[in-house]
């Protein structure tokens, strides 16, 4: 099984263009509703809320937005890698250039901290952010975020 088998394969942006923060959660709120049939306006407030909690960007160029949704039925992964970084107010004050959304049914609890802690450790691996920052293509950046490390 895939490490991110929440991921879905059409959930994958490569060349994001957006100008800051706020743009990127509407942009990552719109495709993932599209691909969810949900209310974009009310992921958007979902990752809005939690973002008024506390930066997500983890660091490194990396920033994990996340929110729970009532009507979602599954874990939801999105992934984006930005055409130029922007300020996302991580914890390291670098600017983010890689994102990954994660959406959570209401009731998720540890299921959805659990999808968490993976997508962390995925994007921990040694010299895999570098390989998302060098893909432009779809299928060749979900490839690199779902196969099965060497090193497991």
């Amino acid at each position: 099984m895939p490490l991110l088998d929440f991921l879905d394969p059409k959930a994958v942006l490569p060349a994001l263009r957006v100008s800051g923060k706020k743009q990127a959660l509407q942009e990552l709120a719109a495709h993932s509703s599209k691909l969810l049939g949900l209310d974009e306006g009310l992921v958007f407030e979902s990752l809005l809320q939690r973002e008024r909690l506390g930066s997500t960007g983890i660091g490194e160029g990396v920033a994990i937005p996340h929110g729970k949704l009532p009507g979602l039925t599954r874990i939801f992964g999105l992934v984006a890698r930005l055409e130029k970084p922007i300020d996302f107010e991580a914890l390291d004050g670098e600017y983010v250039d890689i994102l990954f959304l994660l959406l959570a049914p209401e009731g998720a609890g540890a299921d959805h901290l659990k999808a968490l802690a993976r997508v962390a450790r995925v994007l921990r691996e040694p010299g895999l952010v570098d390989r998302i920052r060098a893909t432009r293509d779809a299928n060749a950046l979900y490839a690199v975020m779902t196969e099965i490390p060497r090193a497991a």
